[in-house]
């Protein structure tokens, strides 16, 4: 019979497999610092020799990781998604902005989608939360904080739709965006038109998921970004005309007057 005797888990096994499920699901994020060793012991109700145990097998396996004098950290686990060489390669090529918009589109729209459906009313709740930060930041002169919580919002989406793969290849690719490896998000909230238009598409975006509608939610991402990836294009053929227009000047100028 394929039976094996039952033997009693180890504690450090036990606090192992919650942290693996903490940053598995994205709760406990790369860079994101653990509690203290007495507050972490006593929260889990385990000694410290269990916790220390369950925390050199976390970190031999790269998840966690031991600054001296500052405690533990989950280690970057995102930072090798993408080699230096390969990322130099998107910072250089207008082809994989453009790419990386499309796959945004096609991503976050399932998100989206999956979220409308799947995702909890606390879920729904922390979405709304992040897009009324964004309408408070959106009153503010300086874009910065309005930008940043355009990151938070369409991730908080991500999250919600419970899939863990995908929340951690799109919090990889945010890194990137944030990084500036694609394009410079800021420049786009430093127009006043096209800042508005995009706080009324993230709303149009919240109110589907609120609604829990699926079909309306995914259709409201795919405008959002489509949006996006107009006005990108019209800034990469802005500049090239500039690139000419300067070239003309220079030309007529060197002629020394007019025609």
């Amino acid at each position: 019979m394929p039976f094996t005797p039952v033997t009693p888990e180890k504690l450090s096994t036990a606090v192992v497999r919650q942290i693996e499920q903490l940053i598995l699901r994205g709760i406990l994020r790369p860079g994101e610092r653990l509690p203290s060793e007495r507050e972490l012991s006593d929260r889990l109700e385990v000694s410290r020799p269990s916790l220390r145990e369950a925390i050199a097998d976390l970190s031999e396996r790269g998840l966690l990781t031991s600054r001296k004098g500052a405690g533990v950290y989950v280690a970057d686990v995102l930072g090798s998604a993408f080699s230096p060489a390969l990322v130099k390669l998107f910072a250089s090529h207008d082809e994989a902005v453009f790419d990386y918009l499309s796959f945004r589109r096609d991503m976050e729209g399932l998100a989206a989608e999956r979220a409308a459906r799947l995702a909890s009313d606390t879920d729904l709740a922390v979405i709304a939360a992040v897009f009324a930060k964004m309408e408070a930041a959106h009153q503010k002169r300086d874009p910065s904080d309005e930008a940043e919580l355009d990151a938070e919002f369409h991730l908080s989406i991500i999250e919600a739709s419970h899939n863990v793969v995908m929340l951690h290849m799109m919090r990889s690719m945010y890194q990137l965006l944030r990084e500036g490896v694609f394009y410079n998000r800021q420049m786009m909230f430093r127009q006043k038109t096209t800042r508005a238009t995009l706080l009324d598409q993230h709303r149009a975006i919240n109110d589907a998921l609120q609604a829990r509608d699926p079909a309306g939610a995914r259709q409201a991402v795919v405008d959002h970004l489509t949006y996006v990836e107009s006005c990108l294009a019209d800034s990469r053929k802005a500049e090239a005309h500039e690139v000419v227009a300067r070239q003309r000047l220079e030309h007529v100028g060197g002629k020394g007057g007019g025609i």
